[in-house]
């Protein structure tokens, strides 16, 4: 007895090692989310209830779930959507000196975003599948970040009778804006491939679409010009120069829709 559990302990050691999770049944209850903990999933008989939906688990980037028999209802649905990048940081403004006769400072660039995540390779094994209902398959990558807005240079100081006012700060150019991450690809491998195939669209919705770029960042506004304390324009400072757009990133790929007989 002692030995069968040993046996049965280090078998389950090596599912969670290799990431399979391996369940004669798994039904989610109508709204229940189930985490994917591992990249494999094994059932017997898989069960999404009305609004029911599976994350998959994005560490990894192809998961797998195969199931002899597969019951989606209504709202069910499989999501492997990639994470959306983050947007920059807006830059420092410039320095507005005090001080006759100083330019202002220039504005510092904004940051650049990130990238958006792919999204998950997906591999359905499914001997059987029953749909009661709408289900849908997201993998679609994820949305970029926009650039950051560049800093607004600063204000020149003002004139003295000896001097002339100082000229305001450059604007900092705009953050690059981030890539759209690309789609996953998704396979089935089914005996009624044929079958599956006549689904998409109609009872099988799938989402695969390149996730969206990045704007570029807006650059930061010119620094106005110091003034003269008599008056007199030709002694005023020269406003300085907005800064320079970023540039915006790339539309990220769509992914693929594969289909193998098993």
């Amino acid at each position: 007895m002692i030995r069968v559990k040993a046996i049965i302990f280090f078998s389950l050691c090596s599912w969670v090692a290799h990431g399979q999770i391996r369940l004669p049944k798994l039904v989610l209850k109508p709204k229940e989310t189930y985490d994917l903990k591992g990249d494999i999933l094994v059932v017997d008989t898989l069960i999404l209830q009305d609004s029911s939906k599976i994350i998959l688990n994005k560490l990894k980037l192809d998961n797998f779930i195969h199931a002899k028999v597969a019951i989606f209802y209504s709202g069910s649905l499989i999501e492997g959507k990639g994470v959306q990048g983050i947007q920059g940081h807006k830059g420092r403004p410039g320095i507005s000196p005090q001080s006759p006769c100083t330019d202002g400072g220039p504005g510092t660039p904004g940051n650049e975003a990130t990238k958006g995540g792919v999204g998950t390779n997906l591999s359905l094994y499914f001997t059987e599948i029953i749909l009661k209902g709408i289900l849908t398959i997201d993998v679609s990558g994820g949305d970029a970040g926009d650039g950051g807005t560049g800093g607004p240079g600063g204000g020149g100081g003002p004139g003295a009778r000896p001097c002339r006012a100082g000229n305001g700060g450059i604007g900092g150019n705009g953050g690059q804006g981030g890539n759209g991450g690309g789609a996953g690809t998704i396979t089935f491998v089914s005996p009624r491939s044929l079958e599956i195939r006549s689904m998409l669209g109609v009872n099988i919705i799938i989402r695969n679409y390149g996730g969206n770029l990045g704007l570029g960042g807006l650059g930061g506004s010119l620094g106005l010009s110091g003034l003269s304390p008599v008056g007199r324009p030709n002694m005023d400072g020269k406003p300085g120069r907005k800064g320079i757009k970023g540039k915006d990133g790339v539309q990220g790929k769509a992914g693929s829709i594969n289909f193998q007989e098993k």
